[in-house]
């Protein structure tokens, strides 16, 4: 099981950070409360009645420990050789009134935000925590996917319903993990089966998965804030395979009925693919042989040559946006990292994409006409998502600055080893091992990815999030 480093910032330095990472959320673009009418609307919304009573299947949710905003629930079984796989996803179109105002204000958000002392969400907490979410032992309405597979994991057919459905368990990644591990029978039994059919379906495609360490700052139950890393436990990659999956599924949908809105990124060029390749045998591990997606699965993550690796990958993965169409699927319809149509159906409790989606595909699905407050708006979502995902990105990578600069500030003074990552003209990207950060520094001439440099931490400020370093 992959090892979880955790690393906080000294006690001199907590003070000084907390009041840096409140001023940052006030500071982002951003609502934080919910204007009443909103709270009443959504406290009063009478979700649409399901068509399907599925409460006698034993769905169970699996997310991050502690989650209360439950997008997704799966039941796995076999059928004959194949699977049949169930999906079920918040039905938020059936709560929210379109052009009402809990729709007014999610398109003024876009997204949930999530910030080290809290998290500002898409919709008020009423559904997002409790109406709408697919928390264990209640009943929930839900659109559900189910999907065929043959042996191989491919899917044979699928459909999209509106269903009442009755989660049975909150399973969080740590546990299911080690349960997994100790051979244990339960409700993801069948997850590292599928999910591994899924990842060589992915394989034969030509996609690639990066699967980059996750950084997270982390608040302690003491108030102290500190950065957590960790590569992905297997069963997170399993479990991702379940919503790839339904977002080509739902991608599908939508093309075959000439109307809807797709998750894409065009295919690195070559240019691109000469740079990386240049990189890693700068870096020591040269990519030879087969495409970069054989290659990227093949790296071993205990390397500690695999995280420049795979930052380097990244450049690899740039590009993506949100393209709507109607009438004909657009020329350039494929997400290149899966290498096939893709579109975000999978979390419509914290994207506000994922609700149009949703709203097609289920009337696709079941022959029904389109609602057309999906269809004349489409044109407005990737304007929306875009200025969302600009403001996630700044709050994320302020936070995580935040957070580094309070990490060193002991260090201030003193020499420390870093790893170049990737050169940047004069400067250069570099990782701290001890501990764990990641930042900008000039670096001796001649150095190269992969080396191994002397700096000296000359500066740090925590309410800026800089760091300083001369070699």
């Amino acid at each position: 099981m992959p090892q979880r480093r955790s690393h906080v910032a000294p006690s001199a330095a907590q003070t000084e950070l907390a009041s840096a990472l409140a001023a940052l959320r006030e500071s982002v673009d951003a609502p934080i409360e919910f204007p009443a009418d909103v709270l009443a609307e959504a406290a009063a919304a009478d979700p649409t009645d399901p068509e399907l009573d599925l409460r006698e299947v034993p769905f169970v949710t699996l997310d991050p420990a502690g989650s209360r905003d439950l997008d997704q629930a799966f039941h796995l079984e076999r059928d004959g050789a194949g699977y049949t796989v169930r999906y079920a996803i918040a039905d938020v179109p059936g709560f929210v009134t379109p052009r009402g105002a809990v729709d007014v204000e999610a398109r003024r958000r876009g997204q949930t935000l999530y910030a080290a002392d809290g998290r500002i969400p898409l919709h008020p907490p009423v559904l997002s925590e409790d109406r709408a979410s697919l928390l264990a032992d209640v009943d929930r309405p839900a659109l559900v996917w189910t999907f065929s597979l043959d042996s191989d994991g491919a899917v044979t057919t699928f459909r999209l319903e509106r269903a009442l459905i009755r989660s049975r368990a909150q399973l969080d990644y740590v546990t299911t993990q080690a349960s997994l591990d100790r051979g244990e029978e339960g409700p993801a039994t069948l997850l590292p089966e599928i999910g591994a059919l899924r990842i060589e379906q992915e394989r034969v495609r030509g996609g690639a998965s990066l699967n980059l360490p996750d950084e997270e700052v982390v608040r302690a139950a003491d108030g102290t804030y500190g950065i957590e890393r960790a590569s992905p436990l297997p069963v997170e990659e399993w479990n991702a395979q379940l919503s790839l999956m339904t977002g080509m599924a739902a991608a599908s949908l939508m093309i075959d009925a000439g109307v809807g809105i797709l998750r894409t990124m065009p295919r690195p060029d070559d240019d691109a693919f000469e740079t990386f390749r240049h990189q890693t045998e700068a870096l020591g591990r040269p990519w030879t042989t087969g495409d970069y997606g054989e290659y990227l699965r093949a790296l071993d993550r205990t390397d500690p040559l695999t995280l420049p690796v795979l930052q380097a990958a990244a450049s690899l993965f740039r590009g993506a946006g949100y393209v709507t169409f109607d009438g004909a699927a657009p020329k350039d319809a494929i997400q290149a990292a899966i290498a096939a149509p893709y579109a975000h159906a999978t979390a419509p409790l914290r994207r506000l994409v994922d609700r149009w989606v949703l709203a097609i595909c289920l009337a696709v699905s079941t022959g029904q006409e389109i609602p057309s407050w999906a269809r004349e708006s489409l044109d407005d979502l990737p304007g929306l998502m875009q200025e969302s995902g600009r403001r996630a990105s700044q709050l994320n990578a302020a936070t995580i600055n935040n957070v580094e600069a309070a990490l060193l500030t002991p260090l201030v003074g003193t020499e420390i080893d870093a790893t170049v990552i990737e050169l940047r003209g004069e400067r250069a990207s570099i990782q701290i091992a001890e501990p764990a950060v990641t930042a900008s520094a000039p670096v001796p001439a001649g150095a190269q990815p992969g080396d191994v440099v002397r700096l000296r931490v000359v500066r740090v400020d925590i309410p800026r999030g800089e760091i300083e370093f001369a070699i």
